[in-house]
Parts: C-alpha cells; structure tokens; sequence
C-alpha cells in the first residue's frame, strides 16, 4: 500500500486528469490572452484622452495592476479552500464586470468611473497568471516548468489577435455609439467570461484539490520514524529564501517590464505612428511574453532555475538598450526592442514561479502564490505609475535605459541563491 500510494504522488500527473486540467486552462488561456491585451493596447491612450495629460497615462495600467493586487489575494484564498476552479472562474468574471465599467465611462465621460472600472478590470491579469499555478498542481518537480509553460503559452493566440482587432473593435464601438479607443473592451468583457465560463464548467478535476487527495494519501501510508522530524527547521528556512528568491525575481521583472510596455504605445503615438502600429508592436510583445513559455519550461527543468533567471535580466537590459536608442519615427526598432522586453519577463516568470512552487507545500500552496503575485501586481502599479511622470519629465529614452539598468539587480540575487545552495 504504501508503495502504491507513493507512487501516485510521485509519478504525478496522473496522465487522463493532467491532460484534461491542461486542455481546459490552454482553453481559457486563449480567451483571456484576447481580453488581456486588448485592454493594455489602448488603456493608456484612453486614459490619455479623457484626462488630457500624458504625465497620467501610465494611471490605468497602475490602476490596473493595483486591482490585480487585490484579486490575486482573493483568487488565492477562494483556491486555497475550495480549489482552483471556482477562484479562477471568480476572476475572470470580475475582470469581465471591470471591462464593461471601462465602456460605461467612455460613454459618460466619466474620469471617476473610468479610474473605478481599471481598478476592477485588473483582476483579469490577476487571474491570467494564477492559471500557471494550476498547471503546476499535478506536475512531477521534473516537469513543473514545462507544465506551467503550457498554459502561458496559450495565452499567446488571444495576446496576439486582440491588440490587432484593436481597429476593428474601434470601428464596431462606434456603429454602437461608444467611443472608439473603449472597442477593445467590448472584446475584453466577452473574452473574460467565457474563460470564466469554460473554467467554471469543464475544469474538472480541481487539480489543487486532487493533489492534496494524493499527497493526503502518501503522508497516511508512509512509515513515519521520530528520527524524520529532525531536519524541519533547515526545511522551513529553504522554504522561506526559495519564496524570497521567487518573488524577488518576478517583482524586478514585472516592474520593468510594465513601466517600458506602458509608455511605448504613448511615445509612439506622439510621434505620429497610429493606433494600429502601436497595436502590433504590443502584439509582438505579448507573442514574446508567452510564445517562448514551451523551451523557457524545457530549459529551466533541464539547467535549473537560477541560470535562466540571470538570463532575464540580461535580456530586460538588452529591451532597455535597444527601446532607448529606437528612431522616433521607424517601427521595427520598437518591436524588436518589446520582444526583447517580452522575453525577459518570460524568463523571469517562469524560473521565479518554479522556484517558488518548489518552495512551498501544497497545504499552504494557493494562499501563499497567491500573496506572491500581489506583490508582483505591486510591482506593476509602480512600474505603470512611474513611468508616465519619468517619460514628462526625463523623455522615453530615460525610462528605458533605466528600467534596463535595474533588471540587473536581478544577477546578484541569483548569484546569492547560488551561494546559499
């Protein structure tokens, strides 16, 4: 019996439920990838419309990851006692209320609602990154990364053809009287609740809720000597360094990542470039965020977390490097230099958030990810905030370069964790 039991826990996924758990969160990925980056396309230039001031237009998206902040806790605890489904769900169908609040004050012109409506709407980004925990759930540690790649790969199809319906949705608004730049939320609003629908309906098993069945069963039937006890509080300060080391990661790169992708549709359109370049360029990004998720998975089980974490920031100073030196008035330059952007923060995401399932158990698991991520929305809002007033007062290039520069504080955290282990 007891091998029998360890070996379920071991040998997890177990293959139908794993399968099925990851065909209904690529699913739902999908969808909220289209109701994600529509709103990130032109949430900046609607908040700069509305409140004519492009030092504010970095609001929204600080609004935004601010409300993310709040749901990521919700979404945690809501997991933690009744499983992944029903937290999930609960999110995506917030983000869907918060983006038809978005809609509602483009029409009344109303910069109270509008702000409100942000703040909500942030729970869909929230949502969208828990998700990766829930791959995660079943998987063996050999193949945490790799699982948790697989759903943030999928959000790669809805990332990339949302900002590029950007015109279309605009166009649609108008026929509906709503002004153009709150069309993308029209597709927002739908794209989140049929996640929220797809999830609440078909993900079945819970994997957070099977996988302490199992590890329930393991513990029960394991041979448990005095002797075993010893090692707990050497085990209770790994935990805690590897959640230090995991957040850390992720914070840098959400916040440099955010300041740079919020303020680079707004330098382009103030030099003359329309909204559908500014479209493609945040398409490109976000292909680049989640595109990479498969071989960032295969490399961080095969080499470890720590060397592509140091890769991150790298590739973040490289982003920084190249936004800042882009000519005003080509593209190309912007695109690659949001790739580079969107590359490193995949790095970062993913070695930081398997780090950090390595280093927590799964009875306190969906509480303390979701704790996680709210400083990760934190760092966001910041990021989102700042940049706006760094770009009125030093200019585009400034923000770049130094968000560039700070991703390297990236390599002396890793270069710590190393010496720890």
């Amino acid at each position: 019996m007891t091998t029998s039991a360890a070996a379920r826990i071991e040998d997890l996924p177990h293959p139908q439920a794993q399968r099925r758990v990851l065909i209904v969160l690529v699913a739902a990925q999908v969808l909220s990838g289209a109701g994600l980056a529509a709103g990130v396309t032109v949430g900046a230039l609607l908040a700069q419309d509305m409140l004519g001031s492009t030092g504010l237009a970095g609001l929204p998206s600080a609004l935004g990851t601010a409300g993310s902040a709040l749901a990521a806790v919700a979404v945690g605890r809501i997991s933690q006692v009744r499983g992944r489904r029903p937290g999930l769900a609960a999110g995506y169908l917030t983000g869907a209320v918060g983006s038809a609040g978005v809609i509602a004050a483009a029409v009344a012109g109303n910069i109270v609602l509008l702000l409100l409506a942000l703040f909500v709407y942030g729970a869909g980004t929230a949502t969208n990154l828990q998700a990766r925990y829930a791959g995660a759930d079943l998987a063996a540690p050999a193949h945490r990364a790799r699982a948790m790649s697989t759903v943030l790969v999928a959000t790669t199809l809805g990332g990339v053809v949302g900002p590029n319906l950007t015109a279309l949705t605009g166009d649609l608004a108008q026929t509906l009287r709503i002004p153009y730049l709150a069309g993308p939320f029209l597709l927002a609003g739908t794209a989140y609740a049929m996640a929220a629908l797809v999830l609440a309906v078909w993900l079945r098993p819970d994997p957070l809720l099977l996988a302490r069945t199992l590890e329930d069963e393991r513990t029960a039937a394991a041979d448990t000597r005095p002797g075993d006890a010893g090692p707990l509080q050497p085990a209770t300060e790994r935990r805690r360094s590897g959640v230090l080391v995991g957040a850390l990661i992720m914070v840098l790169t959400q916040l440099v990542m955010v300041a740079i992708m919020t303020m680079t549709p707004v330098h382009m359109h103030d030099h003359g470039h329309g909204t559908a370049a500014a479209g493609l360029v945040i398409a490109i990004h976000i292909g680049a965020m989640y595109l990479p998720s498969p071989l960032t998975g295969w490399l961080v089980d095969r080499y470890g977390r720590l060397p592509i974490a140091a890769a991150a920031g790298l590739t973040l100073l490289a982003a920084g490097i190249v936004a800042a030196g882009a000519p005003d008035d080509s593209i190309a330059p912007f695109a690659v230099a949001l790739a580079l952007l969107g590359l490193g923060w995949n790095f970062g995401l993913v070695t930081g958030t398997a780090i950090i399932t390595d280093a927590i158990p799964l009875a306190t698991r969906a509480k303390t990810q979701g704790l996680v991520d709210v400083s990760i929305a934190i760092a966001g809002a910041t990021g989102g905030m700042a940049s706006g007033l760094v770009v009125t007062a030093a200019g585009f290039p400034l923000l770049a370069l130094g968000g560039g520069i700070l991703a390297l504080a990236i390599l002396p955290t890793v270069a710590a964790a190393a010496r720890r282990r």
